[in-house]
């Protein structure tokens, strides 16, 4: 899949296209549902598959102090939307310059003039150009003008599963609000694979290897990040180091206890995100680029008295780990 951050970057002669717009924050089962279709019927008519899709999120843009946490990072967001088949993204960088195009000026230099598309696939809902005052109608519009079709999707709700609530789509809302619980396995429902954070492994206060249990402290990190908690998840890997030197293929997806918090018996203060790889006191993961893929929430975030009622309790949490993590592998790459 080709990945542009710049309209500039899209080759001269590119197209037809089929072309679809939106943030695709998590790249939930609904975005994967409308993303496959939309490959299948690109590829039925001998045309390309194109996402034009943000960053940063424009809500960051235009209300900062309200937006909602980001699901995905945008190197996640990218390989997410690779494996649904896409040929092309467009990542266009947010600004209030951009946003002051109007319908018709997005329209021409974007859809038109860039992907040459030959049908603009949306939701119902849509809307775009300066102070969103295009909607579906207007797209339709420029299409006539401009000789594209027009596409408008449905929102794609859950079909017949037991614990969906009656009604409800699958949506980015519902994900933050199940991650905001601490409720990663049912956010995974949603999302069609556990919830993600990645960070630079960091250096921290050494505490966890005192105590037997070295963890990988994460800084930087994108993917919204859980309610405060002990998770069962996995630890992935680059295949390479910083320093170009290859990691084993048996140490690129490791078993994994994460605690997310404020390490309260020790008075911390701050939020922090670390993960205890299961058996393993040799690995040197300082300044590794790494993903978390959390899986079940084992517990809230405790304070204990004593250091020895602590260990009592990371003993019981890496017991409940090796559990839940031995009824289900890890998850493959979700793309290239």
């Amino acid at each position: 899949m080709q990945v542009w951050t710049d309209v500039s970057q899209v080759p001269a002669g590119w197209g037809p296209s089929v072309v679809t717009l939106g943030n695709f924050d998590g790249v939930h089962r609904g975005h994967v549902a409308v993303l496959t279709r939309m490959v299948e019927d690109a590829r039925a008519v001998g045309a390309r598959a194109v996402a034009v899709t943000f960053t940063p999120h424009p809500a960051q843009v235009h209300r900062p102090d309200a937006a909602p946490p980001l699901l995905l990072g945008d190197a996640d967001r990218i390989e997410m939307l690779a494996a649904t088949g896409l040929d092309a993204v467009l990542l266009v960088t947010y600004t209030l310059e951009f946003a002051r195009q109007s319908p018709q000026e997005f329209v021409q230099r974007y859809l038109v003039g860039a992907l040459a598309a030959r049908t603009v696939v949306v939701g119902r809902d849509v809307r775009f150009g300066w102070q969103n005052s295009g909607d579906l109608a207007t797209m339709r519009e420029l299409g006539e003008r401009h000789g594209f079709d027009v596409d408008d999707i449905e929102d794609v709700r859950p079909g017949g599963e037991p614990d969906a609530p009656a009604g409800r789509r699958w949506s980015s809302t519902w994900v933050r609000e199940l991650l905001a619980l601490g409720d990663v396995r049912a956010a995974a429902d949603v999302l069609g694979r556990a919830h993600r954070v990645r960070g630079v492994v960091v250096h921290g206060d050494a505490r966890g290897r005192a105590l037997g249990y070295p963890t990988a402290n994460l800084g930087g990190t994108t993917g919204m990040v859980p309610a405060d908690g002990v998770y069962a998840g996995w630890l992935r890997r680059a295949d390479r180091r910083p320093d170009g030197a290859p990691v084993e293929e048996g140490d690129r997806v490791l078993p994994a206890a994460v605690s997310i918090g404020t390490n309260p018996t020790f008075g911390g203060r701050d939020r922090r995100v670390e993960a205890y790889v299961l058996d393993r006191t040799d690995l040197d993961l300082y300044d590794e680029e790494v993903v978390l893929e959390l899986v079940e929430r084992l517990r809230p975030t405790l304070r204990f008295d004593a250091v020895d009622e602590l260990l009592t309790q990371m003993a019981s949490d890496v017991a409940e780990v090796r559990r839940v993590l031995g009824s289900a592998g890890p998850e493959e790459p979700a793309g290239p």
